[in-house]
Protein backbone atom coordinates (compact mmCIF):
# COMPACT_ATOMS: atom_id res chain seq x y z
CA UNK A 1 0.00 0.00 0.00
CA UNK A 2 1.24 3.27 -0.95
CA UNK A 3 1.86 6.46 2.03
CA UNK A 4 -0.24 8.60 1.50
CA UNK A 5 3.23 10.75 3.77
CA UNK A 6 4.36 13.77 1.53
CA UNK A 7 7.74 15.12 2.13
CA UNK A 8 8.26 18.88 1.48
CA UNK A 9 11.97 20.40 1.67
CA UNK A 10 11.13 24.24 1.66
CA UNK A 11 13.48 27.00 1.64
CA UNK A 12 13.58 30.83 1.09
CA UNK A 13 15.26 32.11 -2.04
CA UNK A 14 19.08 32.83 -2.29
CA UNK A 15 20.01 36.29 -1.76
CA UNK A 16 18.30 38.84 -3.85
CA UNK A 17 18.84 42.65 -5.22
CA UNK A 18 15.51 43.32 -3.17
CA UNK A 19 17.25 41.68 0.26
CA UNK A 20 20.32 43.71 -0.46
CA UNK A 21 18.35 47.21 -1.01
CA UNK A 22 15.69 46.54 2.22
CA UNK A 23 13.50 46.89 -0.27
CA UNK A 24 9.47 46.08 0.78
CA UNK A 25 6.69 43.69 -0.81
CA UNK A 26 6.91 41.23 -3.49
CA UNK A 27 8.93 42.72 -6.03
CA UNK A 28 8.48 39.69 -8.65
CA UNK A 29 11.63 41.07 -10.91
CA UNK A 30 14.43 40.90 -8.38
CA UNK A 31 16.97 38.62 -9.49
CA UNK A 32 19.40 36.83 -7.39
CA UNK A 33 22.53 38.28 -6.13
CA UNK A 34 26.13 36.66 -6.97
CA UNK A 35 26.42 35.25 -3.44
CA UNK A 36 22.41 34.24 -3.78
CA UNK A 37 23.49 31.85 -7.28
CA UNK A 38 25.76 30.73 -5.08
CA UNK A 39 23.81 29.68 -2.16
CA UNK A 40 21.69 28.03 -4.33
CA UNK A 41 23.90 26.01 -5.78
CA UNK A 42 24.96 24.97 -2.25
CA UNK A 43 21.36 24.17 -1.45
CA UNK A 44 21.15 21.96 -4.50
CA UNK A 45 24.09 20.19 -2.68
CA UNK A 46 22.18 19.26 0.22
CA UNK A 47 19.32 18.13 -1.58
CA UNK A 48 21.08 15.58 -3.80
CA UNK A 49 20.75 12.77 -2.34
CA UNK A 50 16.85 12.81 -1.48
CA UNK A 51 15.17 11.91 -4.11
CA UNK A 52 13.19 15.11 -5.19
CA UNK A 53 10.66 14.30 -7.77
CA UNK A 54 9.61 17.91 -8.69
CA UNK A 55 10.85 21.47 -7.37
CA UNK A 56 7.62 24.14 -6.81
CA UNK A 57 8.83 27.83 -6.34
CA UNK A 58 6.81 31.42 -6.35
CA UNK A 59 6.33 32.82 -9.32
CA UNK A 60 8.82 36.09 -7.98
CA UNK A 61 11.74 35.62 -10.73
CA UNK A 62 14.68 35.41 -7.77
CA UNK A 63 12.24 32.03 -6.47
CA UNK A 64 12.29 30.79 -9.90
CA UNK A 65 16.01 31.27 -10.48
CA UNK A 66 16.82 29.73 -7.24
CA UNK A 67 14.73 26.69 -8.17
CA UNK A 68 16.17 26.41 -11.71
CA UNK A 69 19.81 26.47 -10.28
CA UNK A 70 18.51 23.41 -8.04
CA UNK A 71 16.96 21.25 -10.63
CA UNK A 72 20.18 21.65 -12.74
CA UNK A 73 22.08 20.10 -10.48
CA UNK A 74 19.37 17.46 -9.46
CA UNK A 75 18.91 16.83 -13.12
CA UNK A 76 15.40 15.22 -14.10
CA UNK A 77 13.55 17.39 -11.44
CA UNK A 78 10.69 19.95 -12.79
CA UNK A 79 10.67 23.12 -11.49
CA UNK A 80 6.66 24.33 -11.46
CA UNK A 81 5.52 28.09 -10.33
CA UNK A 82 2.51 28.54 -7.87
CA UNK A 83 1.44 31.95 -7.59
CA UNK A 84 0.18 31.48 -3.93
CA UNK A 85 3.67 31.24 -2.92
CA UNK A 86 4.82 34.66 -3.60
CA UNK A 87 5.80 36.45 -0.76
CA UNK A 88 3.38 39.31 0.86
CA UNK A 89 2.29 42.60 -0.80
CA UNK A 90 2.20 45.86 0.49
CA UNK A 91 0.51 47.62 -1.87
CA UNK A 92 1.16 51.36 -2.73
CA UNK A 93 4.75 50.91 -0.71
CA UNK A 94 6.13 48.12 -3.27
CA UNK A 95 9.40 48.59 -2.99
CA UNK A 96 9.52 51.13 -0.64
CA UNK A 97 13.05 51.36 1.52
CA UNK A 98 12.66 53.66 3.99
CA UNK A 99 13.14 53.05 8.34
CA UNK A 100 9.25 53.79 8.51
CA UNK A 101 8.25 51.11 5.98
CA UNK A 102 10.56 48.46 6.86
CA UNK A 103 9.38 48.90 10.89
CA UNK A 104 5.07 48.74 9.40
CA UNK A 105 6.35 45.56 7.93
CA UNK A 106 8.12 44.12 10.80
CA UNK A 107 5.20 45.13 12.93
CA UNK A 108 2.82 43.61 11.20
CA UNK A 109 4.19 40.48 10.47
CA UNK A 110 5.01 40.26 14.83
CA UNK A 111 1.18 40.60 14.53
CA UNK A 112 0.47 37.71 12.04
CA UNK A 113 3.10 35.12 13.42
CA UNK A 114 2.72 35.78 17.12
CA UNK A 115 -0.65 37.21 18.18
CA UNK A 116 -2.81 35.79 15.33
CA UNK A 117 -3.74 39.50 14.44
CA UNK A 118 -4.63 38.48 10.25
CA UNK A 119 -6.46 41.13 10.24
CA UNK A 120 -3.19 43.58 10.11
CA UNK A 121 -1.78 45.06 6.77
CA UNK A 122 1.05 47.07 5.47
CA UNK A 123 -0.36 50.24 4.08
CA UNK A 124 -3.32 48.94 1.56
CA UNK A 125 -1.65 45.52 0.76
CA UNK A 126 -2.63 41.91 2.01
CA UNK A 127 -3.57 41.05 5.27
CA UNK A 128 -2.42 37.93 7.06
CA UNK A 129 -5.78 35.55 6.30
CA UNK A 130 -5.27 36.18 2.44
CA UNK A 131 -1.37 35.25 2.72
CA UNK A 132 -1.78 32.42 5.14
CA UNK A 133 -4.94 31.30 2.47
CA UNK A 134 -3.02 31.18 -0.35
CA UNK A 135 0.34 29.58 1.02
CA UNK A 136 -1.76 26.61 2.75
CA UNK A 137 -4.07 26.38 -0.62
CA UNK A 138 -0.39 26.05 -2.16
CA UNK A 139 1.29 23.43 0.15
CA UNK A 140 -2.06 21.61 0.16
CA UNK A 141 -2.16 21.49 -3.74
CA UNK A 142 1.63 20.14 -3.76
CA UNK A 143 0.55 17.51 -0.61
CA UNK A 144 -2.73 15.62 -2.81
CA UNK A 145 -0.22 15.52 -6.07
CA UNK A 146 2.46 13.77 -4.66
CA UNK A 147 1.69 11.08 -2.08
CA UNK A 148 4.60 9.05 -0.78
CA UNK A 149 6.80 11.41 -2.22
CA UNK A 150 9.80 14.36 -1.65
CA UNK A 151 9.62 17.60 -3.57
CA UNK A 152 11.25 21.16 -2.88
CA UNK A 153 9.61 23.95 -2.12
CA UNK A 154 10.78 27.70 -2.73
CA UNK A 155 9.52 30.22 -1.38
CA UNK A 156 10.05 33.79 0.60
CA UNK A 157 10.73 34.46 4.15
CA UNK A 158 7.41 36.38 5.28
CA UNK A 159 4.41 34.25 3.60
CA UNK A 160 6.29 31.35 4.05
CA UNK A 161 6.38 31.53 7.07
CA UNK A 162 3.13 33.26 8.27
CA UNK A 163 1.62 29.56 5.99
CA UNK A 164 3.57 27.12 7.68
CA UNK A 165 2.57 28.46 11.48
CA UNK A 166 -1.02 28.60 10.21
CA UNK A 167 -0.40 24.71 9.38
CA UNK A 168 1.75 23.87 12.07
CA UNK A 169 0.86 26.10 15.20
CA UNK A 170 4.62 27.66 15.48
CA UNK A 171 3.58 31.49 16.25
CA UNK A 172 6.16 32.28 19.09
CA UNK A 173 8.37 30.17 18.67
CA UNK A 174 10.14 30.97 15.14
CA UNK A 175 9.56 34.61 15.46
CA UNK A 176 12.92 36.12 15.74
CA UNK A 177 14.58 33.40 13.65
CA UNK A 178 13.49 34.67 10.13
CA UNK A 179 14.23 32.36 7.16
CA UNK A 180 18.00 32.11 6.37
CA UNK A 181 18.68 32.24 2.54
CA UNK A 182 18.89 28.85 0.68
CA UNK A 183 18.75 26.59 3.84
CA UNK A 184 16.16 23.76 3.46
CA UNK A 185 14.35 22.63 6.25
CA UNK A 186 11.81 19.55 6.12
CA UNK A 187 7.83 19.88 6.58
CA UNK A 188 5.72 17.03 6.61
CA UNK A 189 2.13 15.83 5.23
CA UNK A 190 0.77 12.09 6.84
CA UNK A 191 -2.20 12.71 5.04
CA UNK A 192 -3.98 14.20 8.55
CA UNK A 193 -2.27 16.69 9.67
CA UNK A 194 0.99 18.76 9.02
CA UNK A 195 4.05 18.64 10.75
CA UNK A 196 7.08 21.69 10.78
CA UNK A 197 9.78 19.08 12.90
CA UNK A 198 12.52 21.94 12.56
CA UNK A 199 13.46 25.40 11.84
CA UNK A 200 16.50 26.76 11.01
CA UNK A 201 18.66 28.00 13.67
CA UNK A 202 15.67 27.57 15.92
CA UNK A 203 13.81 24.44 16.40
CA UNK A 204 15.65 21.11 16.81
CA UNK A 205 13.83 17.54 15.23
CA UNK A 206 11.30 16.83 17.34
Amino acid sequence: MTTRRVRLLCLRHGESENVVAGAAGALPLAELTANGQTQAAEAAELLRAEGITRIYASTALRARQTAEIIAHVLGPAEVVTLPGLVEMGVGGLEGATDPATRARTAEVLRAWIVDGRLDEAVADGEDGHAVAARVVAALASIATAHPGETVALVGHVGSLTVGLSALCGLGRQVWGAPLPHAVPFPVEWDGRSWRCPSWPGLLQER
